[in-house]
């Protein structure tokens, strides 16, 4: 059974200066996680953990990353600003994005990031706006289906990031032609992966890639990204990744591969989001009322403006009321926000204890993809975020969006 990582008596506490529904951290947990990312891949003495910034985009959530030692991966401007302002510098910023404006490459060429090309087109592009930087990275796709064990895990070929094995090989070799001294490489073919074999199938692929490359190009690849995709168990039923477990694996192909090719200096980075916060958030909101028509409802007061994936994706997110964790689950509820729309819901036909109005309750693995994906539906306001701290205070890191707020750009242009 899924436990919160904060009690009843908390969030009474809380919701005393801060009122649901909040996203709330924990700094703790998202410590002890990042130390253990960085002890799984302590074999490699250049690897480096870059966050994924669209997960969780907060500066105080990044700061505490970056004091472990994580660098961040962006995709926008307003989130190469974000790193920048939380103190991030040059090759600690990863920029991966795509169908990327001109003033994106600029800026994160002026902070020094490593630019990561999402397109074969993009030199050119890159080329004429910024110029090309000396350390570049290419996106590679190699199509088709993507196995493990024969199991198909996704589909790249449907994907619409990352560069042909072809295409790879020009750019590398146009590059070279345009000053370019340090090379990369890249690749993201599943996500939210609950198997120690993702990280180590996707890294032979890359390792055997770059010495290819390197055979039909000379160019030297400096550095593999293996980018996200390992998960989170969303439902208390499914076992979490063990990742030192996962660095054991990568750590046996790289050995098996790049070592024998005289490539053992290669440096190992990765760009996870869900894995490095999902656990270590959820959301609180309070139950406003009841409704029994031909099933039972409980409406909070949080919506989909809080946490799209239920209603994007019909994601599971598991659901403790807060002081009933022990009671039994005997009533069967849809779970409901206030949105014009039917599929508002957290969750449909779940079990859980008999809730009243006034009950608190915690959304579990928030931490990743939850406020971030928010939005404006119907008026809606986006709720705060609140940090709790390793010495158990409480800190506001994201304050509630008002309705001066959604006006405001309104307003400017009268």
């Amino acid at each position: 059974m899924k436990q919160p990582f904060v009690s009843k008596e908390k969030l009474v506490e809380i919701i005393e200066k801060y009122p649901t529904p909040f996203h709330l951290y924990d700094e703790k947990g998202i410590r002890e996680n990042a130390r253990r990312m960085n002890d799984a891949f302590a074999w490699n003495d250049g690897f480096k953990e870059y966050f994924a910034v669209k997960a969780t985009p907060n500066p105080s959530i990044l700061k505490i990353l970056k004091e472990e030692g994580c660098g961040v991966d962006c995709s926008s401007l307003t989130e190469l600003m974000m790193a920048e302002e939380a103190g991030f510098s040059g090759r600690e910023i990863m920029f991966s994005s795509n169908v990327t404006p001109a003033e994106e490459f600029i800026y994160a060429k002026k902070l020094g990031a490593v630019i990561n090309l999402d397109d074969f087109s993009h030199i050119d592009y890159l080329a004429k706006y910024a110029g090309i930087p000396e350390t570049i990275c290419l996106r590679y796709n190699p199509g088709g289906d993507f196995r493990i064990h024969n199991r198909i895990m996704d589909k790249p070929s449907d994907a619409k990031f990352g560069m042909t094995k072809a295409q790879l090989r020009e750019g590398f070799v146009k590059l070279q032609a345009l000053g370019a001294k340090e090379f990369g490489l890249h690749a993201f073919l599943a996500s939210n992966t609950l198997t120690s074999e993702y990280y180590p199938t996707l890294a032979r692929k890359l390792f055997e890639t770059a010495i290819w490359l390197r055979e039909e190009t000379g160019v030297s690849v400096r550095f593999i990204n293996l980018s996200g995709g390992i998960g989170i168990p969303y439902k208390p039923d499914e076992t979490p990744n063990d990742i030192i477990e996962i660095g054991r694996l990568v750590k046996e192909a790289y050995e098996a591969t790049l070592v024998p090719a005289g490539m053992g200096d290669v440096a190992i980075y990765t760009e996870l989001g869900r894995f490095m916060l999902g656990p270590y958030g959820c959301l609180v909101a309070k139950v406003v009322h009841k409704k029994e028509t031909y099933k039972n409802y409980l409406g909070l007061d949080a919506c989909a403006v809080n946490l799209m994936r239920p209603a994007m994706y019909g994601a599971y997110h598991h659901i403790t009321v807060a002081g009933k964790e022990n009671e039994p689950e005997t009533h069967i509820y849809d779970v409901t926000g206030a949105l014009c729309e039917n599929n508002d819901k957290f969750a449909v036909d779940r079990k859980l204890p008999a809730t009243e109005i006034g009950d608190l309750v915690v959304i579990h693995d928030t931490g990743a993809h939850g406020f971030s994906m928010g939005y404006n539906y119907n008026g809606k306001l986006r709720s705060a975020e609140l940090l709790l701290c390793e010495d158990g205070n409480v800190k506001l890191i994201r304050r509630a969006e008002t309705p001066e707020d959604y006006f405001r750009t309104l307003r400017e242009i009268e």
